[in-house]
């Protein structure tokens, strides 16, 4: 060892190498050094306390927020450091309500763990009496303010990863909450359904909106068929779920559980995965040859759909109009298997089985129901088939594998490849390579958009032209490069948006991860699948081709346009309020200036400032009443005002002034 790079840890001399804290080179050294607030991915908060050391010549330090330095000889387990630690958990236990055994997060409980290691028994400080009430409104998630313990890790995710900022602090001293802003539920909140904030929170604070009771109730209703479709992402983490490696499927032990448990039917979203390839293939093609809504990006996520919704509105034209595969499967099998089965619409209960919080929203958007009817009528994460099987009794590893169901349990790799961050991407220039002249010998591996690197970029010659790709995954990643492409500063063709880190493999729903190697091995597997199948492009699916010749007839036209596809809508975030700025008794105007999210991004609150100023230089502030307004619903548009009613359009000072002083002089020539 060069000793200008090392530094002494309990007595053993270890080497620095690049790690950015005192906690990594611990942990590195072999040392699990119990912490509650830290997370390699976001920023450092050191609120916990747990990870304290002493260092020499400095005392007690916290290891997250001090950089190791050669000659350091640091201390991690002393008498006065455990006493802490002990006393930090039983305080957050004191602050914590206890109810482990129907806790959404018991058997992950990171407090319950460190509270065992750390020997916190018994608990010596008064417990918290005030009960807050549990947040259910949202379709996706349950927040319990009752069980948070203020670690930050939600609200850092939220705002540094997904670039939202939907939970942040609220009040002082003993008062502190993580909540959304003015105390809103999170129904009402710009919140995304994406989940991570669930999946990352230790303590069960915020956890998933449950669905299994519904469930159970369908499967025992014997009026009901019930029929499930499993997404590519969850024969991956339901080997995790049971103790298998990461990176290991498990379909056929899957489709085996739910046959047990009394579900008629089991289904593959990777077939509805091909079909998406070809409905968003030949739109793509279409758009490419004619130049037009460029780039195009893809609609699978519904988190990323609801997101443009809030605060792009102006690019809803260039998201695909195909539904994603869940729906496209649930509007096929409420269509199919009535006419197959001899029952009613009503009668047909069709259940998702996905790694992704933010299918629950989508399932209950009214956009997808038919006749009253839900397409998909419940969703139900990785997490929660385990629970069931669990409640069943089932030894899941050990059961022998079943079948997919015929047609719809047909899928092809590039279905597969759905469930990782570029698969839909590379399974749409599967196609798109093929469809302008391509080899149709073997699959083509686009290689540049493989991997967990935020933006991935890749340059395809298509029938000789060259098509610019690009996949992103995380919200934060997603909103700086729509930025940079509204800007002028990068052009793309096609764009994949997936809100979760690694894509569906890391959806909320999933098991928790404990380091990026978990989804580098998940993502390993999915394409160790594709690679295995017979086949690797969408369009050679048999069964579809079948049910495109029985069924559709051609993609994206006719009734396959209209099982298939849909469009979507700029979404208010905050419900419609004026703030009156100023107010004449003998006002000839009424004038109200959208500053909402969008509009203030293009000067709307500049230009509120300037008309105020304007009516005063003029004279005008007694025939002008002047307020804000929060949604003028015509966000792609801004900044819009209201004048007497009508709206104006991308306005600027100095078409308000023209229009106000006509506005003026035709009130007062009345």
């Amino acid at each position: 060892m060069t000793g200008s790079q090392t530094l002494t840890i309990d007595g053993r001399l270890v080497q620095i190498a690049g790690q950015q804290n005192l906690l990594e080179l611990i942990r590195a050294s072999g040392i699990d050094l119990p912490t509650f607030c830290y997370h390699s991915d976001l920023s450092v908060y050191g609120a916990c306390r747990l990870c304290l050391v002493e260092v020499a010549g400095k005392g007690l330090v916290t290891s997250c927020t001090t950089q190791p330095e050669p000659g350091m000889v640091v201390k991690t387990n002393t008498a006065e450091i455990r006493g802490i630690r002990r006393i930090t958990v039983e305080l957050l236990l004191a602050n914590h309500e206890v109810n482990c055994p129907t806790c959404p997060k018991s058997g992950t409980c990171q407090l319950l763990k460190l509270a065992d290691r750390l020997g916190a028994n018994p608990v010596r400080y008064r417990r918290r009496t005030k009960h807050r009430p549990v947040d259910i409104s949202s379709p996706a998630l349950v927040r319990n303010p009752n069980k948070c313990v203020l670690c930050g890790d939600c609200v850092r995710f939220c705002q540094e990863i997904q670039g939202i900022g939907v939970l942040d602090f609220a009040f002082r001293g003993s008062a502190v909450q993580v909540q959304p802003a003015f105390g809103m539920k999170l129904e009402h909140t710009e919140c995304v359904n994406c989940g991570q904030c669930a999946s990352l929170c230790p303590t069960g604070a915020l956890a998933v909106q449950s669905h299994l009771d519904q469930v159970w109730q369908a499967i025992h209703d014997p009026k009901r068929v019930v029929v499930a479709q499993v997404a590519p992402a969850v024969r991956i983490g339901m080997s995790e779920a049971f103790g298998l490696p990461a990176g290991e499927t498990s379909m056929g032990q899957i489709v085996a559980a739910l046959k047990y448990m009394g579900v008629e039917k089991v289904y593959d979203t990777a077939f509805a995965a091909d079909l998406t390839v070809l409905e968003e293939g030949t739109e793509f093609l279409a758009r490419f040859q004619e130049g037009r809504h460029l780039p195009q990006f893809t609609s699978c996520c519904p988190a990323w759909v609801k997101l443009v919704e809030q605060y792009y509105p102006e690019i809803l034209d260039n998201l695909s109009t195909c539904k994603s595969p869940q729906q496209m499967l649930g509007r096929v099998l409420k269509r199919e298997l009535p006419l197959e089965l001899g029952v009613k619409p009503e009668q047909v209960f069709v259940v998702s089985i996905m790694p992704c919080t933010a299918k629950k929203f989508e399932a209950k958007r009214p956009e997808f129901t038919s006749n009253g009817l839900p397409d998909v009528d419940a969703v139900i994460t990785t997490h929660e088939l385990r629970k069931m099987i669990m409640e069943a009794g089932l030894d899941f590893p050990s059961l022998e594998p079943e079948r997919l169901d015929l047609p719809f349990g047909f899928k092809s790799g590039a279905g597969v490849l759905f469930g990782t961050t570029g698969g839909v991407a590379e399974a749409v220039l599967r196609f798109a390579s093929q469809a302008l002249g391509g080899s149709r010998q073997g699959p083509v591996n686009f290689r540049p958009l493989r991997g967990l690197k935020p933006v991935k970029e890749a340059e395809v010659t298509l029938g000789g032209s060259t098509v610019k790709v690009a996949a992103v995954h995380g919200l934060g990643a997603a909103q700086r490069l729509l930025e940079d492409i509204l800007q002028g500063r990068v052009q793309y063709d096609l764009v994949e948006v997936m809100a979760c880190p690694g894509g569906c493999v890391g959806g909320a729903g999933q098991p928790i991860p404990k380091d990026v190697s978990v989804r580098q091995a998940r993502q390993a597997g999915i394409y160790q699948l594709d690679t295995m199948l017979q086949m690797h492009n969408s369009q050679d699916n048999p069964y579809l081709q079948r049910f495109y010749t029985d069924v559709l007839g051609s993609p994206n036209q006719g009734l396959s346009h209209d099982l298939l596809h849909t469009s979507y809508h700029p979404r208010r975030r905050i419900e419609a309020k004026e703030m009156v700025l100023q107010a004449g008794a003998e006002a000839l105007v009424h004038l109200a200036v959208c500053v909402g999210t969008n509009c203030h991004l293009k000067g709307g609150h500049d230009l509120l400032r300037q008309v105020l100023a304007h009516v005063e230089e003029r004279g005008q502030a007694h025939l002008v009443d002047i307020s804000a307004s929060f949604c003028s619903e015509a966000c792609e548009k801004g900044p819009c005002v209201r004048m007497n009613g009508r709206l104006l359009e991308k306005c600027t000072l100095a078409e308000l002034a023209r229009c106000l002083d006509q506005e003026i002089a035709q009130a007062q020539n009345r």
